[in-house]
């Protein structure tokens, strides 16, 4: 039984899809619609009844969902690319980055921007909408900008996010970073850096051309 990878192109996903590109490993893909509610149909949730994405299913049958549960998988089970160092607390350091990404700048701050409504007050009047949708996007760049300024002060001057070797935590970066540029927000310097480095990498370049991205 092959691996089987659900994602929605240009989403946290690619950072998944990323990493089994890397590995070169087989998988079928199936791409989940959101706007179509893909996500809430009985088939999807007798997988991932979180409704979420990415969700990848193991050869035994296995659901694994979270960007970070499936990153942490792939880099324990296929260890010879190096995705999670053997170190201790380098690899303790490369979950604490990742997890700030997905937990805090897109969990937080993209959120904001991306899906406003989810943030509304259930009783707001019309004539208040586009207030406070203003407002709740302000504070998504905020938090983003926030975060990635942490992360730039962290991230080295060459190398990846973790040192030499491309790491699980770059993969989660460079989605976010990738947002970033499509929706013409500005990265400072290291990110900016770091961004070119990964999306010229030949896997990344091949994942973006298979996602729709030229």
């Amino acid at each position: 039984m092959t691996l089987k990878f659900y994602m929605t192109p240009g989403s946290c996903s690619t950072g998944i899809h990323i990493l089994l590109e890397e590995l070169d490993l087989p998988f079928e893909v199936t791409i989940v619609n959101l706007p179509a509610g893909d996500h809430l149909q009985p088939a999807y949730q007798a997988l991932n009844p979180k409704g979420t994405i990415p969700t990848l299913v193991l050869t035994g049958g296995q659901a694994l969902t979270e960007f970070q549960a499936i990153a942490y998988w792939l880099a324990r089970t296929y260890p010879r690319n190096r995705l999670l160092s053997e170190d201790t607390l380098l690899a303790a350091q490369t979950l604490e980055l990742m997890d700030y990404v997905v937990g805090t700048l897109h969990g937080q701050g993209y959120t904001r921007i991306f899906t406003t409504e989810r943030y509304l007050p259930v009783d707001l009047a019309d004539a208040d909408r586009a207030s406070w949708q203003q407002s709740i996007q302000a504070r998504g760049r905020e938090i983003v900008n926030e975060a990635f300024a942490v992360i730039d002060a962290r991230l080295p001057e060459t190398g990846y996010a973790m040192g030499a070797n491309f790491s699980i935590a770059d993969a989660a970066l460079f989605y976010v970073e990738f947002w970033a540029d499509k929706t013409g927000l500005s990265l400072p310097p290291r990110c900016a850096a770091h961004y070119q480095r990964v999306r010229s990498r030949p896997v990344v370049q091949r994942v973006l051309r298979e996602e729709g991205y030229r």
